[in-house]
């Protein structure tokens, strides 16, 4: 409410005439432009001033219930146009890598090839390559630069060194799961673009949004619902869910980055936090880091058997439990001010009205994921491979125009994925070629069985071992790529059965995104919004992953005997 009477205030009619005659008083090539749009409310289009060829401008789109309202136009003044201002040249800084990351990134790289002593079982050429490997992951982590640039630098310098063959650098670029993960995040831009994942989640919020519980439950049972079919955690979040919690918070009087947050913001935002883990762990097509885990796996000798029925069948009990539960007690641990929110259906029915009726682009979209879904169920048994059903889906959303090709090329995230996941891919693959991952794990089960433990207690140390190493880790798919593979052989060196090893170590790749505020995409997203301080990010993120830990190992371990997993 105070926002939009701001809005109101700032953007008045008045103030912005009084801003034209200024402007054209001291500037006469002041004129309103016809493609510039602008807010109802105003009675006249802002105006845009030019001066040696620098243009002022403002662009303002149709205020909506579930997105943030523009802020006010600064005023221009004369100094920000001076002459000297413009001619005077900006001092570009030195752009590239970050010094100590680098230097740090490729010293640790140089430490395992030139002082830590080769072992006897392990080839020179399999050791140069565990140095450039592990200086390749250090800098995931440090981030001299960019990951897809990073990536390839590592790429590059196991062709130079002749580590590898540019072949066989390259050949983890035709791997079909990684092109699945990139046409993910086209669908991702599909559900998006059309506004369907909005829509899905408006019509919970009206459904069940009488109370803040209720509301929290409408809005996790549509993510769950969305997430087969809407492969990125982050787009989930940043593109449908953050929208509709900062506009039901704001209309509750609930202020990011102010005390009254916690009347209802803080407790949404770590309600829908700490749930997608769980649904992003339900579904194989979830999250594009599942998929990432299970060619890993194949890697190392484990075809797991119509992937999407197996991995549903397997997770859908224990991550129904902790859907179920994760709103309840958040709600007792770090409850809302605000237990009432009667006004949030009738918000969202007006939502719902200004969006009209379902369009052409959203039945194809929908129709779409329902063909994609299918396939991917049924894939195995009529002989169609999941990156096949991508593509075809993709294929007709780009010939019925719901995406454009633009589309797929302005979709950074997906091409910088498929340069880094591969090289990730490639280099861990040539590791197990060459006897590198054999070796650790062999290490790694003696180490173990000098304690001997059982399989069951080695399965626990280790899952809780990759559980908590992701506090080192700022990427849910770099942490796969650099230890998944290595955590699962030494699970298998432990007798620990192999599909459950996979599936629990995948399992818990989503369940610890939720740890802090850095450990995966929609946690940056969700930190972003002012709403949780940082000691409470750690600490929920802490708590939640016992609870979380818990009902996995309980009510999943259950589940998994009866399957008949072990």
């Amino acid at each position: 409410m105070e926002a939009s009477a701001l809005f109101s205030t700032a953007f008045s009619p008045p103030s912005i005439h009084l801003r034209s005659r200024i402007l054209t008083k001291s500037r006469p090539h002041v004129f309103p432009t016809k493609k510039t749009s602008f807010h109802p409310l105003l009675r006249s289009p802002p105006p845009v001033a030019t001066n040696a060829g620098r243009l002022f401008f403002t662009t303002t789109s149709k205020p909506s219930l579930f997105t943030s309202l523009p802020k006010p136009l600064k005023p221009i003044s004369a100094a920000s146009t001076s002459v000297s201002s413009i001619a005077e040249p900006k001092k570009t800084q030195l752009q590239g890598a970050k010094i100590i990351p680098l230097a740090l990134s490729i010293a640790i790289g140089l430490l395992v090839r030139f002082v830590v002593p080769k072992p006897v079982e392990v080839t020179a050429q399999a050791w140069q390559l565990l140095s450039i490997f592990v200086s390749t992951i250090a800098g995931l982590v440090l981030s001299p630069l960019p990951v897809g640039a990073w990536a390839l630098l590592g790429l590059t310098t196991t062709i130079i060194t002749k580590t590898l063959t540019f072949t066989t650098a390259f050949s983890a670029f035709t791997n079909e799961v990684i092109w699945l993960i990139v046409i993910s995040f086209f669908f991702a831009r599909g559900f998006v673009k059309t506004g369907l994942g909005d829509r899905i989640a408006t019509y919970f919020v009206k459904w069940l949004g009488k109370s803040t519980l209720g509301l929290s439950y409408g809005l996790t049972l549509s993510e769950a619902l969305i997430a087969p079919a809407m492969p990125s955690t982050t787009a989930r979040a940043g593109g449908v869910f953050l929208p509709i919690i900062k506009s039901l918070s704001l209309s509750a009087g609930s202020k990011p980055n102010d005390p009254s947050s916690r009347k209802l913001g803080s407790y949404l935002i770590q309600s829908q936090f700490q749930s997608a883990g769980n649904s992003s762990a339900l579904f194989l097509t979830a999250a594009a880091q599942n998929l990432l885990c299970l060619k890993l796996a194949e890697e190392l000798g484990l075809v797991i058997a119509s992937p999407w029925v197996s991995w549903f069948k397997a997770a859908s009990l224990p991550a129904f439990v902790s859907l179920l539960l994760t709103p309840y007690i958040l709600y007792k641990i770090y409850p809302p001010e605000t237990k009432d929110t009667p006004e949030a259906p009738a918000m969202a029915a007006k939502r719902l009205e200004a969006m009209g009726p379902v369009t052409t682009n959203e039945w194809v979209m929908i129709g779409t994921m329902i063909l994609a879904v299918s396939l991917w169920v049924l894939g195995d048994k009529i002989g169609i491979p999941s990156v096949v059903t991508a593509m075809l889906g993709l294929s007709v959303l780009l010939l019925l125009g719901v995406l454009e090709w633009d589309d797929c090329l302005s979709e950074k995230s997906a091409w910088d994925t498929l340069t880094w996941f591969a090289v990730l891919v490639g280099m861990a693959g040539q590791l197990t070629n060459l006897g590198i991952v054999t070796w650790m794990s062999s290490c790694v089960a003696k180490f173990l069985q000098s304690f001997s433990l059982s399989w069951p207690a080695a399965f626990g140390v280790l899952q809780g071992a990759y559980f908590l190493i992701h506090y080192m880790f700022a990427s849910q798919t770099g942490h796969v790529g650099a230890l998944y593979s290595a955590f699962l052989a030494m699970h298998l060196a432990a007798g620990v059965p192999g599909v459950l090893a996979a599936l629990a170590l995948a399992y818990n790749t989503n369940l610890f995104g939720a740890q802090t505020h850095y450990s995966s995409g929609q946690a940056a997203v969700y930190f972003g919004a002012g709403y949780v301080d940082l000691p409470d990010v750690f600490r929920i993120g802490f708590i939640m992953a016992c609870i979380n830990a818990v009902i996995w190992t309980v009510v999943g371990g259950a589940w998994w005997k009866f399957l008949g997993l072990y």
